[in-house]
């Protein structure tokens, strides 16, 4: 995660890591944008800033406007609103005072590292969503998976995965003993 925030801060992007790891029990699996092919986050957006391009789904930061609507709309829970801090935000009054990045700035002790994502707002921050863009700007393509440890991340479009399926599946019937018939698994009518 640290080389996706890494990456995508130089390319003068949101740093938010646009993969998280959930833990349960002993169990870890990645939530990051599945780039469904009817995207609903790209149906909300109100300005389009997501878009389909080739088969991923992109979002364009500059155009996003902060309604949240595709977070909502996401059934993977892979697009977080993330917060940058606003440069030239006119003050209204003389009492108002810049936000310090990276400082707690909420009372009862909610801060921008406990508040959900989605429920945090702070003055002179604009939120844009943030999701998977496959680093796409990278000649090197996805960081997260050239970096990953395990090799547990894989960038796999549609027609390899087809192929995939169709080998194991090949693979699978060759294993059967040639007496075993297909009809005798069949439910009675």
């Amino acid at each position: 995660m640290a080389a996706c925030s890494m990456v995508h801060k130089a390319e003068g992007l949101q740093a938010h890591p646009r993969l998280t790891v959930m833990r349960t029990g002993t169990l870890t699996a990645p939530v990051q944008c599945r780039h469904c092919e009817d995207a609903p986050c790209a149906r909300v957006c109100p300005v389009n800033a997501i878009t389909h391009e080739g088969d991923a789904v992109v979002l364009n930061e500059t155009l996003c406007v902060g309604c949240k609507l595709c977070a909502i709309a996401c059934p993977f829970g892979a697009i977080t609103p993330s917060g940058t801090p606003v440069t030239g935000v006119v003050p209204v009054s003389h009492l108002y005072q810049a936000p310090q990045v990276g400082a707690a700035s909420h009372a009862a002790g909610d801060s921008a590292a406990t508040l959900d994502p989605m429920l945090d707002w702070r003055a002179g921050v604009k939120q844009v969503a943030v999701k998977c863009d496959l680093c796409a700007f990278s000649a090197n393509g996805a960081e997260c998976v050239r970096v990953c440890p395990t090799r547990a991340l894989k960038v796999v479009d549609s027609r390899l995965l087809a192929a995939d399926a169709g080998v194991k599946r090949l693979g699978a019937s060759e294993a059967l003993p040639l007496d075993v018939s297909l009809q005798s698994f069949r439910e009675p009518k």
